[in-house]
Protein backbone atom coordinates (compact mmCIF):
# COMPACT_ATOMS: atom_id res chain seq x y z
CA UNK A 1 0.00 0.00 0.00
CA UNK A 2 1.00 3.36 -1.09
CA UNK A 3 1.47 5.86 1.49
CA UNK A 4 -0.29 9.25 1.40
CA UNK A 5 3.23 11.12 1.71
CA UNK A 6 4.46 9.02 -0.96
CA UNK A 7 1.40 9.84 -3.36
CA UNK A 8 1.51 13.20 -2.62
CA UNK A 9 4.84 13.33 -3.55
CA UNK A 10 4.38 11.82 -7.02
CA UNK A 11 1.26 13.92 -7.88
CA UNK A 12 3.41 17.08 -7.22
CA UNK A 13 5.47 16.00 -9.89
CA UNK A 14 2.03 16.71 -12.51
CA UNK A 15 1.56 20.06 -10.53
CA UNK A 16 5.27 20.85 -11.84
CA UNK A 17 4.23 19.59 -15.34
CA UNK A 18 1.15 21.33 -15.99
CA UNK A 19 2.84 25.18 -15.05
CA UNK A 20 3.89 24.41 -18.59
CA UNK A 21 1.14 21.56 -20.08
CA UNK A 22 -2.26 23.91 -18.67
CA UNK A 23 -0.45 27.58 -20.12
CA UNK A 24 0.05 25.65 -23.42
CA UNK A 25 -3.16 24.19 -23.40
CA UNK A 26 -5.02 27.37 -22.52
CA UNK A 27 -2.75 30.38 -23.46
CA UNK A 28 -0.16 29.58 -25.81
CA UNK A 29 -2.64 29.65 -28.74
CA UNK A 30 -3.95 33.17 -28.07
CA UNK A 31 -0.40 34.13 -27.34
CA UNK A 32 0.83 33.46 -30.68
CA UNK A 33 -2.19 35.09 -32.74
CA UNK A 34 -2.60 38.04 -30.35
CA UNK A 35 1.01 39.20 -28.55
CA UNK A 36 3.21 37.37 -31.01
CA UNK A 37 1.62 38.45 -33.76
CA UNK A 38 1.38 34.92 -36.12
CA UNK A 39 -1.78 34.38 -38.19
CA UNK A 40 -3.87 31.59 -36.94
CA UNK A 41 -3.32 29.27 -39.30
CA UNK A 42 0.37 29.25 -39.30
CA UNK A 43 0.01 28.88 -35.54
CA UNK A 44 -2.27 25.78 -36.26
CA UNK A 45 0.02 24.41 -38.62
CA UNK A 46 3.47 24.78 -36.21
CA UNK A 47 1.66 22.96 -33.60
CA UNK A 48 0.90 20.30 -35.96
CA UNK A 49 4.34 20.24 -37.16
CA UNK A 50 5.82 20.25 -33.58
CA UNK A 51 3.90 17.67 -32.59
CA UNK A 52 4.78 15.09 -35.30
CA UNK A 53 8.16 15.38 -34.27
CA UNK A 54 7.56 14.07 -31.04
CA UNK A 55 6.02 10.97 -33.15
CA UNK A 56 10.08 10.19 -33.39
CA UNK A 57 11.23 11.92 -29.89
CA UNK A 58 8.24 10.58 -27.54
CA UNK A 59 9.57 6.50 -28.08
CA UNK A 60 13.10 7.22 -28.49
CA UNK A 61 12.88 9.16 -25.06
CA UNK A 62 10.75 5.78 -23.48
CA UNK A 63 13.66 3.51 -25.19
CA UNK A 64 16.46 5.70 -23.40
CA UNK A 65 14.62 5.55 -19.64
CA UNK A 66 14.21 1.75 -19.84
CA UNK A 67 17.35 1.28 -20.50
CA UNK A 68 18.83 3.76 -17.84
CA UNK A 69 20.61 2.31 -14.80
CA UNK A 70 20.89 4.44 -11.72
CA UNK A 71 20.85 4.05 -7.77
CA UNK A 72 18.07 6.08 -7.97
CA UNK A 73 16.25 4.12 -10.36
CA UNK A 74 15.67 4.17 -14.30
CA UNK A 75 13.21 6.98 -14.13
CA UNK A 76 13.42 8.99 -10.78
CA UNK A 77 16.60 10.93 -11.97
CA UNK A 78 15.38 12.51 -14.75
CA UNK A 79 13.27 14.19 -12.15
CA UNK A 80 16.37 16.27 -11.84
CA UNK A 81 18.26 16.42 -14.86
CA UNK A 82 15.67 17.69 -16.62
CA UNK A 83 14.47 20.65 -14.07
CA UNK A 84 16.69 23.09 -15.98
CA UNK A 85 16.28 22.89 -19.57
CA UNK A 86 11.78 22.75 -18.98
CA UNK A 87 12.63 26.15 -17.37
CA UNK A 88 14.85 27.62 -19.92
CA UNK A 89 12.54 26.66 -22.71
CA UNK A 90 9.71 28.00 -20.85
CA UNK A 91 10.66 31.48 -20.52
CA UNK A 92 12.31 31.24 -24.33
CA UNK A 93 9.40 29.89 -25.48
CA UNK A 94 7.02 33.20 -24.47
CA UNK A 95 10.29 35.40 -25.33
CA UNK A 96 9.30 37.79 -28.42
CA UNK A 97 12.51 38.93 -30.43
CA UNK A 98 12.17 42.28 -32.36
CA UNK A 99 12.82 41.28 -35.72
CA UNK A 100 10.45 40.56 -38.78
CA UNK A 101 7.42 38.26 -39.04
CA UNK A 102 9.35 35.71 -41.30
CA UNK A 103 12.21 35.53 -38.34
CA UNK A 104 9.41 35.21 -35.86
CA UNK A 105 7.80 32.51 -36.95
CA UNK A 106 11.46 30.77 -37.20
CA UNK A 107 11.87 31.54 -33.89
CA UNK A 108 8.43 30.49 -32.92
CA UNK A 109 9.32 27.22 -34.63
CA UNK A 110 12.86 26.64 -32.78
CA UNK A 111 11.97 27.32 -28.97
CA UNK A 112 8.77 25.52 -29.48
CA UNK A 113 10.39 22.54 -30.48
CA UNK A 114 13.22 23.17 -27.60
CA UNK A 115 10.05 23.78 -25.41
CA UNK A 116 8.57 20.06 -26.44
CA UNK A 117 11.72 17.90 -26.67
CA UNK A 118 12.40 19.40 -22.79
CA UNK A 119 9.08 18.43 -21.62
CA UNK A 120 9.25 15.04 -23.35
CA UNK A 121 12.55 14.94 -21.26
CA UNK A 122 11.70 15.01 -18.06
CA UNK A 123 7.43 14.26 -18.39
CA UNK A 124 8.01 11.05 -20.12
CA UNK A 125 10.03 9.24 -17.02
CA UNK A 126 7.60 10.95 -14.63
CA UNK A 127 4.62 9.44 -16.55
CA UNK A 128 6.86 5.48 -16.49
CA UNK A 129 7.67 5.95 -12.68
CA UNK A 130 3.72 4.90 -11.62
CA UNK A 131 3.84 2.20 -13.55
CA UNK A 132 6.88 0.69 -11.25
CA UNK A 133 5.49 1.72 -7.98
CA UNK A 134 2.94 -0.30 -7.48
CA UNK A 135 1.27 -3.28 -9.04
CA UNK A 136 -2.40 -3.11 -7.63
CA UNK A 137 -4.45 -1.95 -10.39
CA UNK A 138 -6.63 0.11 -7.43
CA UNK A 139 -3.91 1.79 -6.22
CA UNK A 140 -2.78 2.52 -9.67
CA UNK A 141 -6.13 4.05 -10.37
CA UNK A 142 -6.13 5.84 -6.79
CA UNK A 143 -2.04 7.45 -7.43
CA UNK A 144 -3.31 8.51 -10.80
CA UNK A 145 -6.20 10.28 -9.16
CA UNK A 146 -3.49 11.87 -7.03
CA UNK A 147 -1.41 12.74 -9.86
CA UNK A 148 -4.27 14.73 -11.65
CA UNK A 149 -5.39 16.02 -8.72
CA UNK A 150 -1.98 17.45 -8.53
CA UNK A 151 -2.15 18.36 -12.34
CA UNK A 152 -5.34 20.30 -12.53
CA UNK A 153 -4.73 22.04 -8.99
CA UNK A 154 -1.21 23.09 -11.36
CA UNK A 155 -3.95 24.32 -13.67
CA UNK A 156 -6.36 25.95 -11.71
CA UNK A 157 -3.39 28.18 -10.36
CA UNK A 158 -2.11 29.35 -13.91
CA UNK A 159 -5.59 29.21 -15.58
CA UNK A 160 -6.45 31.39 -12.70
CA UNK A 161 -3.66 33.71 -12.08
CA UNK A 162 -1.85 33.56 -15.35
CA UNK A 163 -3.26 36.99 -16.98
CA UNK A 164 -3.29 38.50 -13.26
CA UNK A 165 0.78 37.63 -13.00
CA UNK A 166 1.00 38.95 -16.76
CA UNK A 167 -0.33 42.74 -15.95
CA UNK A 168 1.10 42.74 -12.57
CA UNK A 169 4.99 41.99 -13.88
CA UNK A 170 4.74 43.40 -16.94
CA UNK A 171 3.62 46.46 -15.70
CA UNK A 172 1.57 47.17 -18.36
CA UNK A 173 3.93 45.70 -21.21
CA UNK A 174 2.34 41.72 -21.95
CA UNK A 175 5.51 40.99 -23.78
CA UNK A 176 7.67 41.30 -20.65
CA UNK A 177 4.85 40.20 -18.66
CA UNK A 178 4.95 36.84 -20.21
CA UNK A 179 8.75 36.21 -20.18
CA UNK A 180 8.69 36.91 -16.36
CA UNK A 181 5.67 34.88 -15.71
CA UNK A 182 7.05 31.93 -17.28
CA UNK A 183 10.75 32.49 -15.10
CA UNK A 184 8.31 32.51 -11.71
CA UNK A 185 6.55 28.91 -13.02
CA UNK A 186 9.86 27.41 -13.69
CA UNK A 187 11.10 28.42 -10.21
CA UNK A 188 8.50 26.69 -8.78
CA UNK A 189 8.44 23.85 -11.02
CA UNK A 190 12.31 23.12 -10.01
CA UNK A 191 11.44 22.72 -6.31
CA UNK A 192 8.32 20.55 -7.06
CA UNK A 193 9.57 17.86 -9.22
CA UNK A 194 12.60 17.72 -6.38
CA UNK A 195 9.95 16.85 -4.20
CA UNK A 196 8.71 13.80 -6.49
CA UNK A 197 12.25 12.50 -6.86
CA UNK A 198 12.88 12.29 -2.84
CA UNK A 199 9.24 11.11 -2.01
CA UNK A 200 8.45 8.12 -4.35
CA UNK A 201 10.42 5.08 -4.88
CA UNK A 202 10.38 2.27 -7.85
CA UNK A 203 9.29 -1.16 -6.87
CA UNK A 204 8.91 -3.04 -10.30
CA UNK A 205 11.59 -4.17 -12.13
CA UNK A 206 11.99 -5.92 -15.04
CA UNK A 207 13.59 -9.52 -15.62
CA UNK A 208 17.80 -8.93 -16.00
CA UNK A 209 18.02 -9.99 -19.24
CA UNK A 210 19.88 -8.49 -22.46
CA UNK A 211 18.34 -5.50 -23.31
CA UNK A 212 16.04 -5.40 -26.52
CA UNK A 213 16.49 -3.54 -29.70
CA UNK A 214 13.55 -0.28 -29.56
CA UNK A 215 12.77 -2.00 -32.45
CA UNK A 216 11.61 -5.14 -30.70
CA UNK A 217 9.81 -2.15 -27.99
CA UNK A 218 7.47 -1.17 -30.47
CA UNK A 219 6.75 -4.08 -32.35
CA UNK A 220 5.22 -5.40 -28.86
CA UNK A 221 3.51 -2.22 -28.60
CA UNK A 222 2.33 -2.06 -31.72
CA UNK A 223 1.09 -6.04 -30.83
CA UNK A 224 -0.73 -5.20 -27.69
CA UNK A 225 -4.42 -4.57 -28.76
CA UNK A 226 -5.06 -2.98 -25.48
CA UNK A 227 -2.67 -0.31 -25.65
CA UNK A 228 -3.54 0.59 -29.27
CA UNK A 229 -7.06 1.18 -28.10
CA UNK A 230 -6.21 3.94 -25.68
CA UNK A 231 -3.38 5.28 -27.69
CA UNK A 232 -6.24 6.53 -30.35
CA UNK A 233 -8.48 7.05 -26.90
CA UNK A 234 -6.34 9.34 -25.38
CA UNK A 235 -5.95 11.38 -28.98
CA UNK A 236 -9.59 11.64 -29.22
CA UNK A 237 -10.41 12.92 -25.99
CA UNK A 238 -7.47 15.00 -25.71
CA UNK A 239 -8.74 16.82 -28.99
CA UNK A 240 -12.21 17.33 -26.82
CA UNK A 241 -10.41 19.36 -23.64
CA UNK A 242 -7.60 21.15 -25.35
CA UNK A 243 -10.80 22.33 -27.95
CA UNK A 244 -12.46 23.10 -25.17
CA UNK A 245 -9.63 24.86 -22.90
CA UNK A 246 -8.07 27.07 -25.87
CA UNK A 247 -11.37 28.40 -27.31
CA UNK A 248 -12.46 29.30 -24.28
CA UNK A 249 -9.85 32.55 -24.39
CA UNK A 250 -11.31 33.12 -27.71
CA UNK A 251 -15.03 32.58 -26.79
CA UNK A 252 -14.56 34.89 -23.83
CA UNK A 253 -12.80 37.37 -25.82
CA UNK A 254 -14.84 37.52 -28.67
CA UNK A 255 -18.15 36.11 -28.47
CA UNK A 256 -19.06 36.70 -25.20
CA UNK A 257 -17.04 40.38 -24.80
CA UNK A 258 -15.69 39.78 -21.49
CA UNK A 259 -12.08 39.10 -21.57
CA UNK A 260 -12.38 40.06 -17.94
CA UNK A 261 -13.96 36.87 -17.27
CA UNK A 262 -10.86 33.87 -19.45
CA UNK A 263 -9.15 33.66 -15.97
CA UNK A 264 -12.20 32.92 -13.87
CA UNK A 265 -13.73 30.54 -16.75
CA UNK A 266 -10.46 28.87 -17.21
CA UNK A 267 -9.83 28.35 -13.02
CA UNK A 268 -13.56 27.08 -13.22
CA UNK A 269 -13.30 24.18 -15.62
CA UNK A 270 -9.81 23.65 -13.91
CA UNK A 271 -11.17 23.19 -10.42
CA UNK A 272 -14.14 21.45 -12.13
CA UNK A 273 -11.40 18.63 -13.56
CA UNK A 274 -9.92 18.46 -10.36
CA UNK A 275 -12.98 17.66 -8.39
CA UNK A 276 -13.62 14.84 -11.22
CA UNK A 277 -10.41 13.15 -10.42
CA UNK A 278 -10.65 13.07 -6.97
CA UNK A 279 -13.73 11.34 -7.67
CA UNK A 280 -12.57 8.89 -9.68
CA UNK A 281 -11.20 6.00 -6.68
CA UNK A 282 -14.91 5.97 -5.43
CA UNK A 283 -16.42 5.55 -8.78
CA UNK A 284 -13.82 2.94 -10.21
CA UNK A 285 -15.02 0.85 -6.45
CA UNK A 286 -18.43 0.07 -7.76
CA UNK A 287 -18.49 0.83 -12.03
CA UNK A 288 -15.31 -0.73 -13.69
CA UNK A 289 -13.19 1.42 -15.72
CA UNK A 290 -14.21 0.44 -18.97
CA UNK A 291 -18.00 1.14 -18.87
CA UNK A 292 -17.15 4.35 -16.90
CA UNK A 293 -15.84 6.13 -19.12
CA UNK A 294 -18.39 5.33 -21.69
CA UNK A 295 -21.01 7.08 -19.35
CA UNK A 296 -18.62 10.20 -18.56
CA UNK A 297 -17.86 10.69 -22.45
CA UNK A 298 -21.59 10.05 -23.66
CA UNK A 299 -22.11 13.12 -20.90
CA UNK A 300 -19.44 15.16 -22.27
CA UNK A 301 -20.97 14.34 -25.70
CA UNK A 302 -24.27 15.96 -24.85
CA UNK A 303 -23.38 19.07 -22.72
CA UNK A 304 -21.10 19.95 -25.55
CA UNK A 305 -23.50 19.97 -27.74
CA UNK A 306 -26.39 21.82 -25.58
CA UNK A 307 -23.40 24.57 -25.27
CA UNK A 308 -24.12 25.72 -28.84
CA UNK A 309 -27.78 26.58 -27.69
CA UNK A 310 -26.40 29.27 -25.07
CA UNK A 311 -27.06 33.03 -25.90
CA UNK A 312 -23.88 35.11 -25.90
CA UNK A 313 -25.50 36.85 -22.44
CA UNK A 314 -26.05 33.61 -20.56
CA UNK A 315 -22.94 33.68 -18.15
CA UNK A 316 -23.75 31.93 -15.42
CA UNK A 317 -25.21 29.18 -17.35
CA UNK A 318 -22.02 29.11 -19.14
CA UNK A 319 -20.39 28.45 -16.33
CA UNK A 320 -22.43 25.74 -15.26
CA UNK A 321 -22.13 23.47 -18.69
CA UNK A 322 -18.50 24.11 -18.41
CA UNK A 323 -17.87 22.79 -14.78
CA UNK A 324 -20.28 19.73 -15.57
CA UNK A 325 -18.50 19.03 -18.54
CA UNK A 326 -15.07 19.03 -16.17
CA UNK A 327 -16.40 16.73 -13.82
CA UNK A 328 -17.16 14.75 -16.43
CA UNK A 329 -13.86 14.47 -17.99
CA UNK A 330 -11.51 14.81 -14.83
CA UNK A 331 -11.47 11.18 -14.58
CA UNK A 332 -10.62 10.71 -17.86
CA UNK A 333 -6.60 10.78 -17.04
CA UNK A 334 -6.96 8.99 -14.03
CA UNK A 335 -8.89 6.20 -15.92
CA UNK A 336 -6.49 5.94 -18.81
CA UNK A 337 -3.41 6.63 -17.65
CA UNK A 338 -4.39 3.69 -14.90
CA UNK A 339 -5.52 1.54 -18.12
CA UNK A 340 -2.09 2.32 -19.60
CA UNK A 341 0.11 0.69 -16.45
CA UNK A 342 -2.22 -2.50 -16.94
CA UNK A 343 -1.36 -2.95 -20.40
CA UNK A 344 2.86 -2.50 -19.42
CA UNK A 345 1.91 -5.39 -17.27
CA UNK A 346 0.01 -7.29 -20.37
CA UNK A 347 3.03 -7.11 -22.68
CA UNK A 348 5.39 -8.40 -19.98
CA UNK A 349 2.70 -11.44 -19.76
CA UNK A 350 2.46 -11.91 -23.12
CA UNK A 351 5.80 -11.36 -24.39
CA UNK A 352 8.21 -11.68 -21.34
CA UNK A 353 9.43 -8.43 -21.84
CA UNK A 354 8.65 -5.29 -19.90
CA UNK A 355 9.01 -1.73 -21.53
CA UNK A 356 7.47 0.65 -19.31
CA UNK A 357 8.70 3.96 -20.29
CA UNK A 358 7.66 2.66 -24.03
CA UNK A 359 4.38 2.40 -22.90
CA UNK A 360 4.12 5.72 -21.08
CA UNK A 361 6.09 7.81 -24.37
CA UNK A 362 3.91 6.74 -26.37
CA UNK A 363 0.96 7.46 -24.16
CA UNK A 364 2.23 10.87 -23.74
CA UNK A 365 2.84 11.36 -27.78
CA UNK A 366 -0.89 10.19 -28.11
CA UNK A 367 -1.72 13.37 -25.82
CA UNK A 368 0.56 15.78 -27.71
CA UNK A 369 -0.79 14.81 -30.98
CA UNK A 370 -4.15 15.14 -29.68
CA UNK A 371 -3.56 18.45 -28.53
CA UNK A 372 -1.46 19.13 -32.30
CA UNK A 373 -4.52 18.25 -33.89
CA UNK A 374 -6.43 20.30 -31.85
CA UNK A 375 -4.84 23.71 -32.39
CA UNK A 376 -4.15 22.78 -36.14
CA UNK A 377 -7.98 22.31 -36.11
CA UNK A 378 -8.44 25.97 -34.51
CA UNK A 379 -5.85 27.77 -36.48
CA UNK A 380 -7.17 26.48 -39.66
CA UNK A 381 -10.62 26.84 -38.64
CA UNK A 382 -10.10 30.56 -37.53
CA UNK A 383 -7.95 31.38 -40.58
CA UNK A 384 -10.76 30.07 -43.03
CA UNK A 385 -13.57 32.34 -41.34
CA UNK A 386 -11.53 35.08 -41.27
CA UNK A 387 -10.21 35.62 -37.79
CA UNK A 388 -8.50 38.61 -37.10
CA UNK A 389 -6.23 39.47 -33.64
CA UNK A 390 -7.33 42.07 -31.09
CA UNK A 391 -10.25 42.94 -33.49
CA UNK A 392 -14.02 42.76 -34.10
CA UNK A 393 -15.01 39.49 -35.34
CA UNK A 394 -16.86 38.65 -38.06
CA UNK A 395 -19.86 36.55 -38.02
CA UNK A 396 -18.17 33.62 -39.75
CA UNK A 397 -15.56 33.66 -37.10
CA UNK A 398 -17.76 34.06 -34.47
CA UNK A 399 -19.32 30.84 -35.91
CA UNK A 400 -16.25 29.17 -36.20
CA UNK A 401 -15.28 29.83 -32.33
CA UNK A 402 -18.85 28.88 -31.47
CA UNK A 403 -18.82 25.29 -33.59
CA UNK A 404 -14.64 24.92 -31.88
CA UNK A 405 -16.13 25.35 -28.41
CA UNK A 406 -19.60 23.14 -29.15
CA UNK A 407 -20.58 20.82 -31.30
CA UNK A 408 -17.34 20.09 -32.28
CA UNK A 409 -15.89 18.76 -29.18
CA UNK A 410 -19.40 17.01 -28.92
CA UNK A 411 -18.66 14.93 -31.88
CA UNK A 412 -15.31 13.67 -30.84
CA UNK A 413 -16.48 12.65 -27.95
CA UNK A 414 -19.56 10.42 -29.72
CA UNK A 415 -16.38 8.79 -31.17
CA UNK A 416 -14.52 8.16 -27.90
CA UNK A 417 -17.21 6.59 -26.90
CA UNK A 418 -16.95 3.86 -29.71
CA UNK A 419 -13.67 3.83 -29.34
CA UNK A 420 -13.67 2.87 -25.74
CA UNK A 421 -16.33 -0.16 -26.47
CA UNK A 422 -13.87 -2.45 -27.97
CA UNK A 423 -11.24 -1.93 -25.19
CA UNK A 424 -10.61 -6.22 -24.25
CA UNK A 425 -8.55 -6.04 -20.93
CA UNK A 426 -11.23 -6.71 -17.77
CA UNK A 427 -10.74 -7.27 -14.17
CA UNK A 428 -10.63 -10.58 -14.18
CA UNK A 429 -7.67 -11.14 -17.15
CA UNK A 430 -5.70 -8.59 -15.41
CA UNK A 431 -5.76 -10.82 -11.81
CA UNK A 432 -4.60 -13.51 -13.95
CA UNK A 433 -2.10 -11.56 -15.71
CA UNK A 434 -0.62 -10.68 -12.12
CA UNK A 435 -0.72 -13.92 -10.83
CA UNK A 436 0.97 -15.12 -13.36
CA UNK A 437 3.55 -12.57 -13.35
CA UNK A 438 4.42 -12.72 -9.41
CA UNK A 439 3.01 -9.71 -8.25
CA UNK A 440 0.78 -10.28 -5.77
CA UNK A 441 3.16 -9.38 -3.34
CA UNK A 442 3.05 -6.25 -4.55
CA UNK A 443 -0.79 -5.85 -4.97
CA UNK A 444 -1.09 -6.60 -1.31
CA UNK A 445 1.76 -4.35 -0.73
CA UNK A 446 4.03 -6.18 0.85
CA UNK A 447 6.86 -4.69 -1.21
Amino acid sequence: MLSIKEKVGYALGDTASNFYWAVFSTYLFIFYTDIFGIPAAAVGTMMLVTRLIDAFTDPMMGALADRTQTRFGKFRPYLLWGIIPIAAAGVLTFTVPDVDDSQKLIYAYATYIFMMLAYTFINVPYGALLGVMTANTQQRTTLTSFRFIGAFSGGILVSQFTPTLVKYLGNGNEQVGWQLTMGLYGLIAMCLFFVTFISTKERITPPQTTPTPVKQDIADLLSNKPWLVLFVLALIIMMTITLRASVGTFYFKYFVGREDLIGNFAGAYMISLAIGAALTPIMTRYVDKRKLLMILMSIVAVLSGLFFLIPADQIILMFVFQCTIGLALGPKSPLVFSMYADTADYSQWKTGRRATAMVFSAAAFSQKLGGAFAGAMMGWILGAMGYAANQQQSDGSQLGIVLLMTLIPAAFAVIAVLIIRIYPLSNQQLDKVHQDLGYTDLKSGSQ
